[in-house]
């Protein structure tokens, strides 16, 4: 997975030096869910999935045309052959999601969960996380650690002879726990991070997904 999502920082490369790109990897992550679901998209509604204006969709749209992966017809934007295979694969990187409600776990009114298989590793304190969900406008991200059937924090030491199952000090930890392991259904080492607004739902999910990506990225020797 990290070499399909290592791709994404290419797409969103800047090609002239004097121009601000205005979307990040989690907007061209998007496009291609949706267009794993549906089998064209117009531009109206990938402006309102991605909570970006004309200009900006239209230049990310031209940076997937560059590579091969997308093009257009009357109908929206189409996946070409190479899109298909590169979409199939990327989108598995994220292997589950789901919104999730207002707790104490998370940090806004909106939030967002996301699943990382065998990621365990790849976190340190959680602050790299927190900082790549709060570079898309979200609030932050909360990340947590699936180890030994219990959800535990970064940095904390999975031990048998004291508590150290971070759902247990929330009040409704219990719920949430159950929650997040039916709905995502987490193994041991997975990760799972979850993004936060108080604004709009659409910016704590993009902030988690963001916050994944850049974990996934920045690890080489993630599971592929």
């Amino acid at each position: 997975m990290h070499a399909y999502v290592k791709a994404l920082a290419q797409i969103a490369s800047r090609y002239a030096p004097s121009r601000m790109l205005s979307f990040e990897l989690v907007h061209i992550f998007k496009v291609f869910q949706l267009l794993n679901k549906n089998k064209h998209v117009s531009r109206a509604l990938l402006c309102q999935e991605l909570l970006l204006g004309e200009g900006s969709v239209r230049t990310l749209i031209k940076h997937l045309k560059m590579q091969d992966l997308i093009y257009s017809t009357n109908q929206g934007t189409v996946l070409t052959e190479k899109g298909k295979i590169f979409s199939t694969s990327l989108v598995q990187s994220i292997p589950a999601e789901s919104e999730m409600p207002q707790c104490s776990i998370a940090l806004g009114k909106f939030n967002y969960a996301v699943l990382l298989k065998q990621a365990s590793f790849a976190i340190n304190s959680g602050l790299e996380q927190r900082d790549a969900s709060i570079k898309v406008g979200a609030l932050g991200a909360t990340t947590l650690l699936y180890k030994d059937y219990k959800f535990i924090m970064p940095g904390i030491i999975p031990s048998l002879d004291r508590n150290d199952d971070f759902m247990e000090k929330k009040e409704e930890g219990s719920n949430i726990a159950k929650f997040l392991i039916e709905i995502l259904q987490p193994k041991d080492n997975d990760v799972i991070i979850i993004g936060s607004d108080d604004n709009n739902l659409r910016t704590a999910e993009f902030g988690a997904k963001n916050a994944a990506l850049f974990t996934i990225m920045n690890h080489e020797n993630h599971v592929h």
